[in-house]
Formats: C-alpha cells, sequence, structure tokens
C-alpha cells in the first residue's frame, strides 16, 4: 500500500487485476482471515434487527420511534441509513420493541418512586 500526501493508504490493484476470477476465489478461500461464509454459518448468523421495517411495522416516523422509545433520533436515522449498525445492547432493545412494544411503552412511561 502506498500512502497519499494526507496519511490516507492507496491501494494497489495491480496484482488483482492480473488475476483471474478463479485465483482471485481461490486466494479467498486459502486466506483463513478473509475467507467467504459457507451457507451454514450464514444459516447460524444472527440477524441485524432493521429499524426502519420496526417503525414502520408500528406506523411511527423516525421522530415518533425516537420519542417513543428514547432513542436519539441522530442514532435511528444513522442506523436507517447504515451509517452505523447498532451494538449488542442496542440489537437486544430492538428485537424487544419489535416483539412488545406496548410492554416498552408502558415501561418507558412508568413513574418510578423515589428511593427512601
Amino acid at each position: 500500500m502506498k500512502r497519499t500526501g494526507k496519511g490516507k493508504r492507496k491501494i494497489d490493484w495491480t496484482r488483482a487485476d492480473a488475476m483471474t476470477e478463479a485465483e482471485r476465489h481461490a486466494a479467498a478461500m486459502a486466506d483463513p482471515d478473509a475467507r467467504p461464509m459457507t451457507d451454514e454459518e450464514w444459516a447460524r448468523g444472527r440477524r441485524v434487527p432493521q429499524v426502519s421495517v420496526i417503525r414502520r411495522a408500528l406506523k411511527l416516523s423516525q421522530e415518533q420511534f425516537a420519542a417513543t422509545f428514547h432513542i436519539p433520533i441522530g442514532t435511528v436515522r444513522d442506523w436507517e441509513q447504515g451509517r452505523y449498525e447498532p451494538d449488542a445492547a442496542a440489537r437486544a432493545y430492538l428485537r424487544v420493541i419489535a416483539r412488545e412494544p406496548n410492554t416498552v411503552r408502558k415501561a418507558l412511561a412508568a413513574r418510578t418512586k423515589p428511593r427512601l
């Protein structure tokens, strides 16, 4: 890799361009760190909840979804536009919202008693 003026790396694709499709595939399969997933691995993988699907199923705008479930609007937009993916805790929260939205609403609306 070469560095450009501002410290960014520039990738030299010369070797990859010189390879046939079969050679590229063989090289990818031989690299244990970059091996493509098998169908079985894909089947076992956990799906990332799609915020837009959940939100639309609940018939909420981005703003309403964010306010209802106490998630910053910028975070909802970033997830929906693919700029960021929810972390493990957020994925768990989204699964709960998808399965039990009314329970989450009630839990968030409930007032807690002050501790004595």
